[in-house]
């Protein structure tokens, strides 16, 4: 990672509420489409956050596909560079701007942020702050503030999957997987995961069924675990699994994409294979066999239903959290990094040899 360290000064953009200044920050920049040696170090004076606005310490944040995909340029809707990434974040409000509640100063909160988590010091949206357990260990919560919200509402809002039915689970030894197949068992479902085999004793303590991901017989493989078909399919490899997972469903059942993650390390726009996915899966919803198809957007809502979007988002993670804090649901620590080894936690994250997420701790 470079060590190229470059003081920035930025004026604030409204009046400070009493308990705030100017705050130095230590932020990791992507200055453009570089390997992860390229990332750079910026401390900065953070300007006293702005009307609705709260500062918060971050206390960890995390690697997910999302900033694997910026780093090449290739996340649809990513900032120009030069940009800090960091998709969720968890910490304390270290202070509020005007017109923002008080009382939250000094409450430990998660947000998740698209860009802006590889900080010490962050400036987010009070809006979209969520209360979290002020004993829960920050690399837990980190773990299941995306990947946790992502997973209850693709089996329970999307799918809406119900106890004694099964399904399949692409990509188990995941950050979304490893959560995914946590809460589908927790209530009841019988859970098939495809995952590498050094990952295959971890799954079954966790009570997957699992399936090699790499075997070319994998279908049959599933057929055999499931010879009426599964009642739900969890794909975030792209279109070619998308049609294998559609042809494992039982009559009535619903398969929900949510990536490309197959198409990580090609080249050029992820555009067009969007189109392309969502295409077909409009094309499949028309088929007369009762089955759904469906994209699963984590951001869908957000502009144009803002407060029925914040509200599911607490809801859900809330309610993920709560079954961390009673030990039903175990988020999976790949391994912590601090957060100026950002560079060697992003190699990690990238050769997909570990299980579940990798976390940066400032």
């Amino acid at each position: 990672m470079t060590n190229n360290i470059r003081p920035e000064m930025t004026p604030a953009t409204a009046p400070a509420s009493p308990n705030s200044s100017p705050t130095l920050t230590t932020e990791i920049v992507l200055p453009g489409i570089v390997e992860p040696d390229g990332f750079q170090i910026r401390r900065r004076m953070l300007p006293p956050p702005s009307r609705g606005q709260a500062r918060v310490r971050v206390e960890a944040s995390g690697i997910s596909f999302a900033e694997q995909s910026m780093r090449r340029g290739r996340y649809p809707g990513q900032p120009k560079f030069p940009f800090v990434p960091g998709y969720d974040l968890v910490g304390v409000v270290e202070a509020v701007g005007p017109g923002t509640d008080p009382g939250l100063v000094g409450r430990r909160v998660a947000a998740a942020t698209k860009t802006g988590g590889w900080a010490s010091d962050a400036l987010v949206p009070a809006a979209d702050l969520v209360p979290v357990p002020a004993l829960l260990d920050a690399a837990l919560v980190e773990s299941v503030i995306v990947n946790g919200i992502t997973a209850w509402q693709m089996l329970h809002r999307k799918a809406r999957v119900r106890g004694g039915q099964t399904i399949l689970v692409h990509g188990a030894s995941g950050g979304v997987g490893t959560i995914l197949v946590q809460l589908a068992i927790h209530s009841g479902i019988r859970v098939i995961g495809t995952a590498a085999p050094r990952h295959h004793d971890a799954l079954r303590d966790l009570g997957v069924e699992p399936v090699d991901y790499t075997d070319p017989n994998l279908a049959a493989r599933v057929r055999e675990l499931a010879p009426g078909g599964v009642d739900a399919a969890f794909d975030h490899l792209g279109l070619a699994s998308a049609r294998l997972s559609k042809s494992l469903l039982a009559r009535g059942g619903t398969l929900v994409s949510y990536g490309i993650a197959s198409a990580l390390k090609d080249t050029g726009s992820l555009l067009p294979l969007f189109i392309g996915l969502l295409a077909r899966l409009t094309l499949w919803n028309t088929l007369p066999n009762g089955q759904r198809a469906l994209f699963y957007d984590f951001w869908a809502g957000r502009r144009i239903m803002p407060a029925a979007f914040r509200r599911h988002h607490r809801e859900d993670l809330t309610a993920v959290l709560d079954l961390v804090e009673r030990r039903i649901v175990t988020p999976q620590i790949a391994a912590r990094f601090p957060l100026m080894e950002a560079a060697e936690a992003m190699r990690l994250a990238e050769s997909r040899t570990v299980l579940g997420k990798v976390v940066l701790l400032p």
